[in-house]
């Protein structure tokens, strides 16, 4: 089968597009014939190596953590799914920019996203999901969402509004629109923040790595009222977050709700086919993605190189 990987870790010129065997369900896991996989700065920090000495990989690695797809086969003790399902979710360990993909943690995909919204959004429901319930956020909560504009961020946004929360978002003046629209309110990030947002904030999620976390805790006045995905800016008190496998699928379910119900879309930043792989994750290194960047695939479930 296709899959997109690299044998040595440099800039987007080292993924290639290979013929590797296609992987099988193991115990409580089922695969998918993928129709799209998302791409995140987490993919590009794997694949550059800035994250070799906290997260080893071996090589060589196929990308991408989140996908959706067909269920095409089912792992001893899995309920719940059938053959032909539509589905979204992750695989922690990588491997689903692939024809055919592996997935740990899934939930029915929903009606209302294409498959480029689905195959982009499960990593980032589970992150915002997650970071949601650590801080404490719910009706009458106000967040501050650092890098609120980008694929994690946007879906982040709904979610609090979603929960009763007031949401202030940072972003470029060219992005407020965007995060208007989504349900924020949006300042613009840099120097002079505190004096922008005007206010205390009950919590604060910083998702770009971008600046002195110093500032979301004085915000807050607490660093244990501050969260970040971006290692370097765990200081001063301010914690790295670590998404609880366990809750997943109960984030991804309620997230197919929201979005069947109208109240949760997926952005997307743009679209690729496997085959341009390189472009696609140098879109995402520019730091600029206004949304999710996705690969999309055509496999049919009963490609033979799947047997």
């Amino acid at each position: 089968m296709q899959a997109l990987l690299f044998t040595a870790h440099g800039g987007p010129e080292v993924l290639t597009v290979a013929d590797v065997p296609a992987p099988h369900a193991g115990p409580g896991r089922i695969r998918v014939a993928v129709r799209a996989a998302g791409v995140s700065p987490a993919d590009d920090a794997i694949r550059s190596g800035a994250w070799k000495d906290i997260y080893p990989i071996p090589l060589p690695y196929v990308v991408g953590v989140d996908a959706a797809g067909v269920v095409d086969e089912i792992g001893d003790g899995v309920d719940g799914v059938h053959l032909g399902d539509e589905v979204y979710g992750v695989r922690p360990a990588g491997a689903t920019t692939a024809a055919h993909a592996v997935l740990d943690l899934w939930a029915a995909k929903p009606v209302a996203w294409t498959w480029s919204q689905a195959g982009g959004a499960a990593a980032a429901v589970a992150t915002g999901s997650h970071a949601l319930d650590e801080l404490g956020v719910r009706a009458g909560s106000t967040l501050l969402l650092d890098g609120a504009s980008g694929g994690v961020g946007a879906i982040t946004v709904q979610l609090a509004v979603a929960r009763g929360a007031r949401v202030i978002g940072t972003a470029g003046p060219a992005n407020h629109a965007f995060l208007r629209d989504l349900g924020a309110e949006p300042v613009t990030y840099g120097p002079g923040l505190a004096d922008r947002v005007g206010t205390r904030v009950d919590a604060a999620l910083d998702v770009s790595g971008h600046g002195d976390v110093r500032r979301l805790v004085a915000l807050t006045g607490s660093p244990d009222a501050v969260r970040t995905l971006v290692a370097h800016n765990a200081a001063h008190g301010v914690r790295l977050l670590r998404v609880d496998p366990s809750g997943v699928p109960a984030a991804l379910t309620a997230a197919a709700a929201l979005a069947d119900a109208g109240r949760l879309t997926v952005p997307i930043a743009a679209e690729y086919p496997i085959t341009d792989g390189p472009a696609a994750h140098a879109r995402i290194a520019t730091g600029h993605a206004r949304g999710k960047v996705v690969i999309t695939l055509t496999t049919q479930p009963d490609e033979a190189a799947a047997r």
